[in-house]
C-alpha cells in the first residue's frame, strides 16, 4: 500500500533510479502553506502564525485544513490553549523547513543572476542615434541605475546587428527601412534626411526644388554601405537611377559634415545631426521634391529575448517625448 504522503500515480523512476519530474505530485503543497505550517510550529498558535505571515486567523486555519484534506493526514491538534503538532504534522513540518530552506537558497541564487545582469548595461548604437539621442537617455539612465556601468558602442546599423546576434550587446539602435534579421525591435522615433551644401555652393542659391534625378546623378558626400542613412538614400534614389558614385565616402557623421562644410560638396544626413550647423549657416538645407527621405528610429534586441534589467529601462526611457522629433 503506498503512503498517503507519496502516492502511487507519481511519477515512476528512469533506468538507474533517477525520477524524471515532469510537474509537482498534486499532494504536494504550495511553498506558501508550507511556510504557515513552519510558523504554526514555532509559534504553536494559528493566530500568531497569521498575523506573521500577514493573513487572518480564519483564513490561516482554512488552509491549514486544505493543506490536511491535501495530505490525507491531520497536521494540528487544535485546542484552546492553541496548536499542536501532531506526529505527522511534525514529520512533514520537518520537509517543510527543507523545501523552505531550498526555495530560499534558489531566490537567493536568482537575485545574484539578476544583481549580475544588472551591473552593467552593453549598448550598441548607430552613429546618429548615439552622438544625438542616446547622451541624454544615458543621463536619464544613471539617474535610476546610478550602480549599472554602461559601456556604448558605436558603429553603423548593420554592425550593430551584428554586436547583437553575436552576444556582444543587450539592446541596439538602428536607423534604416525594417528590423535587422534575427532581430526584434520597436520604433521609438522618426527621422527626415535633409540635402544640406556649404554657403558658397550653387545649390545654396538655387531658388527651384532639386529633383530626385538631379539628386541621384549628383556625387555626393557620403556615408559608407551598412549605415542607415545610406540604405534609406539608396532606397529612395534606386528608382531614380540611383546614387551616383561617391564623392566622398567617410564612416562617421562628423566627418560627414566637416567635408560638406568645407566645400567639398552635397551631403545627406540626419536632420537630429544638423541642427548647429543649419542655425549657424554653415550648412544650408537644400529642398528636394519627389522623394521621400524619412526614416524610422528603432530600439532592437536578439529575436524572443525582450529587454530585461537596465536594458528594459533603457528601453522605457526612449519613448519619452523629448526622444527624437517626429514621434509616431
Amino acid at each position: 500500500m503506498s503512503s498517503p504522503l507519496r502516492p502511487a500515480d507519481s511519477v515512476p523512476s528512469e533506468p538507474g533510479g533517477a525520477r524524471p519530474l515532469r510537474s509537482l505530485p498534486h499532494r504536494v503543497p504550495d511553498l506558501g502553506a508550507m511556510v504557515l505550517l513552519l510558523s504554526v510550529a514555532r509559534h504553536g498558535s494559528l493566530g500568531r502564525a497569521a498575523r506573521e505571515v500577514g493573513i487572518t486567523q480564519p483564513a490561516a486555519s482554512s488552509r491549514i485544513r486544505s493543506m490536511e484534506r491535501q495530505l490525507g493526514v491531520a497536521l494540528l491538534d487544535r485546542s484552546p490553549r492553541g496548536s499542536r503538532l501532531t506526529d505527522a504534522g511534525a514529520l512533514v513540518t520537518d520537509w517543510a523547513r527543507r523545501v523552505v530552506e531550498a526555495a530560499e537558497a534558489f531566490d537567493a541564487g536568482a537575485q545574484a543572476l539578476r544583481d549580475r545582469r544588472d551591473s552593467r548595461l552593453r549598448v550598441a548604437a548607430s552613429m546618429t542615434i548615439a552622438e544625438y539621442l542616446m547622451p541624454g537617455w544615458l543621463i536619464a539612465l544613471r539617474a535610476d541605475r546610478p550602480d549599472t556601468a554602461v559601456s556604448l558602442l558605436a558603429g553603423n546599423s548593420a554592425a550593430v546587428a551584428l554586436r547583437l546576434l553575436a552576444g556582444e550587446a543587450d539592446l541596439g539602435f538602428v536607423e534604416g527601412l525594417s528590423v535587422p534579421e534575427g532581430l526584434d525591435g520597436t520604433v521609438i522615433a522618426h527621422d527626415r534626411l535633409v540635402v544640406v551644401v556649404a554657403p558658397s555652393h550653387p545649390w545654396a542659391r538655387r531658388r527651384t526644388q532639386l529633383t530626385p534625378r538631379e539628386l541621384a546623378a549628383t556625387p555626393l558626400v557620403l556615408r559608407e554601405h551598412g549605415s542607415g542613412t545610406r540604405q534609406v538614400l539608396d532606397a529612395a534614389l534606386a528608382v531614380h537611377g540611383g546614387l551616383a558614385l561617391p564623392l566622398l565616402e567617410l564612416s562617421s557623421t562628423t566627418a560627414v559634415k566637416g567635408a560638406a562644410e568645407s566645400g567639398a560638396g552635397p551631403c545627406v544626413l540626419s536632420e537630429l545631426a544638423l541642427d548647429e550647423e543649419l542655425s549657424a549657416r554653415r550648412l544650408v538645407e537644400v529642398p528636394v521634391a519627389g522623394v521621400r527621405l524619412r526614416r524610422q528610429l528603432r530600439a532592437v534586441w536578439p529575436a524572443g529575448h525582450r529587454p530585461a534589467g537596465p536594458a528594459r529601462d533603457l528601453l522605457s526611457l526612449t519613448a519619452h517625448p523629448s526622444s527624437g522629433p517626429g514621434r509616431g
